[in-house]
């Protein structure tokens, strides 16, 4: 009988395909606390994990795991190389939020052109008046600058152009007939200077892609969008031009710092839009990831797991 240990929330139609499978039994702990999973780590013959962060010291109090399988894409706060020393595949969930990201992402932008959030706010409090501010501006003709042309890099462009926005993209690891429908920029600080918008769609680095020196190259009115990983966006240099009034907007969907501490500074300005790394958990996409990730456990067992969708070079 093969064990497994399913850490996190799980879209119902993933329990019914693990309650459906042969020879298997799990534990299911909803909550997505790291400390509340650790204790049935040691009998775990496969891991299937959200958000936590699993690490070394995790890794080895789990003797018998033989696979891991993340619900997303994201691997940053899994120990890739304590797995590889132990021969262990890690597997994601591959293609099942390009479009459900990228449509969060094209919300922020027009959210955040809109003062959408001011605007609610100020409607609230009684402030109808706000309505005469012409704050708010339009997206046609405006310029978007994706940085990592993937598939939500390619799904976004479609739709801003859909808007009539123009799309510059900046990829290095990509060939020229890659971007379809956007023009190619040489460099980050090329396609800073020509935006009135910039959305990130990279995996996170071991230093920052927007620091303040590549703030410092956009207009005033320009708004930015994270979508893809905390950390490459340099926040305290964000925070002070927010502060000088030296930006548009900002829409976030991910921070440094997850959850973010109530007096985090991006809460006190009313044209930061932030949601709670929440991009790809659509009902429809929760669905997809769930059925995806405890396939991948299955398969694995059963000798047929994707090595498409294993990071780790493992199978």
């Amino acid at each position: 009988m093969t064990h497994l240990l399913i850490a996190g929330k799980l879209h119902p139609s993933g329990l019914n395909l693990l309650n459906k499978a042969d020879a298997i039994t799990f534990d299911y702990v909803p909550d997505i606390d790291e400390t509340s999973y650790l204790k049935f780590l040691p009998k775990a013959d496969g891991l299937v994990i959200r958000t936590q962060p699993l690490t070394a010291l995790h890794i080895a109090k789990a003797p018998n795991l033989r696979v891991v399988s993340r619900h997303g894409v994201g691997y940053d706060a899994v120990d890739y190389e304590a797995l590889k020393m132990r021969n262990i595949p890690l597997a994601i969930v591959g293609d099942v939020n390009s479009r459900t990201v990228a449509e969060h992402a094209m919300m922020l932008i027009l959210a955040a052109s809109r003062c959408l959030v001011k605007s609610v706010n100020a409607l609230r409090k009684g402030d109808w008046a706000q309505r005469n501010t012409f704050e708010p501006k339009e997206v046609f003709g405006k310029t978007l600058l994706i940085i990592g042309y993937g598939r939500i890099g390619r799904h976004l462009s479609v739709l801003a152009q859909a808007f009539g926005i123009k799309v510059l993209s900046y990829d290095p690891f990509l060939q020229d007939d890659a971007f379809d429908g956007a023009i190619r920029v040489k460099s980050v600080a090329e396609g800073l200077l020509k935006a009135d918008f910039v959305s990130l769609h990279i995996p996170k680095a071991n230093s920052v892609v927007l620091g303040a020196a590549e703030l410092d190259l956009l207009p005033p009115h320009a708004v930015i969008i994270n979508t893809a990983r905390g950390g490459i966006i340099d926040e305290a240099a964000l925070i002070r031009r927010l502060k000088h009034n030296k930006i548009g907007a900002v829409g976030l969907d991910v921070l440094n710092d997850e959850p973010p501490k109530e007096d985090n500074p991006l809460f006190q300005f009313d044209n930061v839009i932030i949601t709670p790394h929440s991009a790809g958990l659509t009902e429809e996409c929760a669905e997809r990831m769930a059925l995806v990730c405890v396939q991948n456990v299955l398969d694995y067992f059963n000798g047929k797991l994707d090595p498409s969708l294993v990071v780790n070079g493992i199978s």
